[in-house]
């Protein structure tokens, strides 16, 4: 197994606080070239704000695989998987950024998100089998290609979902990353270990921009390069890594972005709204709607994010009978804070949730 030692650590922290400095660099830099937000149907800003900024998590993140890829002899998977990792990657990241300054249709946006998600599959990187409770590991066959392009899509767009708020979606990264690089070494996992906090390091150089009164957005080159980072660790940890993790760590990890987009996407399908219209019903934005403060939200979700943080230090060690309770508990407990968020609207006057005039901010 795979041992990253105490004394390590400073140098780890010393790397991370590197690339924090760089991310930030970057935001600072993009804040000047001035590409613009402009208010529309989803947004929850009424200004123009600049946007972009997500450029300085991409470049301080891939700038820390590159050093892992060259540098370490410890923390790393096979190169082909590595590769995969790193230009899967590189490929989100260029296409968001196309979509940040040419504002893409929706097809086009989900074309370019499908091609970003098949370019690291050819490589290797598909997720082949999966354990399930009860059940034992099950081989997914051909499945798990479309498995691996769903889960890698959806997560791009959750995480791109959720980027609405100040703070939102860098506080819940930094937070998730975090806990996944904790949870990785503390079972052996160096290579997610070393990744997730370059993410990590990535998102907090650039949370300052947008906290507590947004500078500057993320925009898709950030919000969509996190998602897609998350999912391909989720595979890299439970397939590529020497100690194979659980792929559910990472849901497990985003349960409060995932579980919202998923209840939003439900409640619009059964209203009969169209999925690729624009809207401002996330339960995030309906709470920050009602009365709630944006940043007061956003803490929230990061507090979520948290609990969901240190449950996932026990699931791996769980029997079945208990890792899906904490998959009912974490389903019933969202469920109570969606009727909490129903029962805020209400009281607002809220009627049509993807309707109503957006959140200052």
């Amino acid at each position: 197994m795979q041992t990253i030692t105490l004394a390590a650590l400073p140098t780890h922290l010393g790397f991370a606080l590197a690339l924090a400095a760089l991310s930030a660099m970057v935001v600072w830099l993009v804040l000047r070239l001035g590409i613009m937000d402009m208010p529309n149907a989803r947004s929850s800003h009424v200004r123009p704000t600049p946007k972009g900024g997500g450029l300085g998590v991409v470049v301080a993140t891939l700038a820390g695989l590159v050093v892992q890829y060259n540098v370490a002899t410890i923390a790393r998977i096979e190169d082909t998987y590595f590769v995969a990792v790193l230009v899967g990657a590189a490929t989100i990241a260029a296409v968001s950024l196309a979509d940040d300054v040419f504002d893409f249709s929706f097809l086009w946006k989900l074309a370019a998100q499908v091609f970003a998600a098949l370019v690291p599959m050819p490589f290797g990187l598909v997720l082949d089998s999966v354990s399930l409770p009860f059940v034992g590991t099950v081989p997914l066959g051909p499945i798990g290609w479309l498995a691996t392009l769903a889960w890698i899509v959806f997560l791009t767009n959750a995480m791109n979902f959720i980027d609405g708020l100040d703070g939102m979606c860098a506080g819940i990264a930094v937070i998730a990353a975090l806990f996944l690089a904790a949870i990785a070494i503390a079972n052996g996992g160096a290579f997610v270990y070393v990744a997730s906090l370059a993410l990590a390091a990535g998102c907090a150089g650039f949370l300052p921009f947008n906290i507590p009164r947004a500078r500057i957005f993320l925009g898709d080159v950030g919000s969509q390069f996190i998602g897609y980072l998350f999912a391909v660790l989720g595979i890299a940890a439970a397939q590529f890594d020497t100690a194979r993790v659980s792929m559910f760590i990472v849901p497990l990890l985003l349960a409060a972005p995932i579980l919202d987009v998923a209840f939003t996407l439900a409640r619009r399908l059964l209203n009969g709204e169209r999925l690729a219209e624009a809207h401002r019903g996330h339960l995030y934005q309906v709470l920050a709607r009602s009365g709630v403060a944006p940043l007061a939200v956003s803490a929230l979700y990061w507090a979520m994010t948290a609990t969901a943080g240190v449950a996932g230090f026990r699931f791996l060690a769980l029997s079945p009978p208990a890792k899906l309770g904490v998959a009912a508990a974490a389903a019933g407990l969202f469920s109570l804070y969606a009727a909490w968020v129903a029962a805020r609207a209400r009281r607002a006057g809220i009627t049509a949730w993807s309707g109503d005039a957006p959140a200052r901010r």
